[in-house]
Formats: C-alpha cells, structure tokens, sequence
C-alpha cells in the first residue's frame, strides 16, 4: 500500500522521443579571395607590369597593339629613369615610351648580331669603272 501512495506522489513519466544526435557543425573558413599577381607585387611594394592582349589586324600582321597593366610602382620606377619629359606627361604616356624603347633595344639587338655573324655580312666589294664622257660603270 505504501508503494501505491508513494506512487500518487511521483510525476508521471513522460516518454518522450530520443533527442537526436547533435551533428557537429564543420567549422568554415571564410573564403578569402586570392590575390592576383598584380595585388601581390602592389602589396609587396614591388613594380608590376603585364601584356593583358595581344590584338593582330588579321589583313595585316605588321599591325597591331598590345594591352598593358601595371602598377603604381612601375609608375614611379619609369619616373626615376627619366621616362617623364613633362609635367603633362601621363601614365600611359610614360608606359608607351618604356615599351618603345624596350621594343627598340630588341631590333638594335637583333640587327647588331646578325651583323656580328660573318655569314649575314654583305662582303661585296663595289667596282667602278671611268667609261668616259662623265659615265661610270658600278658593279
């Protein structure tokens, strides 16, 4: 009897569903966006210069253009080494002088070792001849 009085007083059980198991959450990092070799140089401080494209006029190969990215530094660096000539003077200016110079430098190259190789070299000698009356003969 004492077992059923005690039993008045208990709280009913409640049966209840077993709670799911907790997933453990993964842990993201957040996604960084990777720097372009551009950013990177900037970042660095270092000068940065990059042909974007190259555009060929397809009727004549002998023309065309190139597209060209840089950074501040480069910038800087071609003012330095006397690329501005005016107060004027833009970035793009001061960057299409640099790439004619370097474009220069790279004929002059060119030519100067084919100059160098004795099988290129134009060792004709030019004869004259006085045919008379004012007339030469050049061969």
């Amino acid at each position: 009897m004492f077992e059923k009085i005690k039993n008045l007083f208990k709280k009913p059980e409640v049966k209840s569903e077993p709670e799911p198991k907790k997933v453990k959450e993964k842990k993201v990092a957040p996604v960084v966006p990777e720097l372009t070799a551009k950013e990177k140089a900037t970042a660095a401080g270092e000068p940065y210069i990059n042909i974007l494209s190259l555009e060929l006029d397809p009727n004549d190969v002998n023309n065309g253009a190139f597209e060209l990215d840089w950074n501040e530094k480069f910038i800087v660096n071609l003012i330095r080494a006397g690329y501005k000539q005016k107060d004027t003077d833009t970035d793009n200016v001061l960057v299409d002088r640099w790439f004619q110079t370097i474009c220069r430098n790279i004929a002059l190259e060119v030519w100067e070792q084919q100059q160098a190789d004795p099988t290129n070299r134009d060792l004709r000698t030019v004869r004259t001849k006085n045919l008379g009356e004012g007339r030469t003969e050049v061969s």
